[in-house]
């Protein structure tokens, strides 16, 4: 075969691969930004759930991470339990108080108090109160709305 003719068809070949490289790395480019795009949720935009009388909450839900928006009304319990998820809670406005490691905790508005993996803990709304919750991982029984533990409540 002439050495032009070798060239141009290595050069196709070459081509070829090149072209499929990109398309695999375009796949692949896509996928990953699909995992990494953004998401811009005001508060607004999520129904809010009533979960008894007392007690109303709202999330999103990330990969790794649920940041939840709870609105309680004074005198609202939320009953003792534990869970696998790690938690975060701060308080925007209002005051809970927390019985949690054999202690009472009051966490007012600006304040935040981390719970621990499997700690079990309760609290009570000293008034009317809003806070947010981070969990890690996001909660499963929330998602799936499995907590009766918070269902029901007068």
């Amino acid at each position: 075969m002439p050495k032009k003719l070798k060239t141009k068809a290595a050069a196709g070949r070459k081509a070829t691969q090149a072209k499929s490289h990109v398309g695999a790395q375009r796949s692949v480019a896509k996928r990953v930004a699909g995992k990494l795009q953004h998401r811009y949720i005001p508060w607004n935009t999520i129904p809010l759930e009533d979960l008894n009388p007392l007690l109303q909450r709202q999330f999103v839900v990330g990969q790794e991470l649920m940041l939840a928006r709870v609105l309680l009304k004074k005198g609202c319990i939320v009953p003792e339990h534990s869970h696998h998820n790690e938690q975060l809670t701060y308080i925007l406005e209002g005051a809970l108080k927390f019985w949690i490691n054999g202690k009472e905790i009051v966490v007012h508005a600006g304040e935040v108090l981390c719970i621990p993996a499997h700690m079990p803990h309760k609290a009570e709304a000293l008034e009317d109160t809003v806070d947010l919750d981070v969990f890690n991982p996001p909660r499963a029984d929330w998602i799936n709305k499995t907590d009766q533990y918070l269902r029901g409540q007068k």
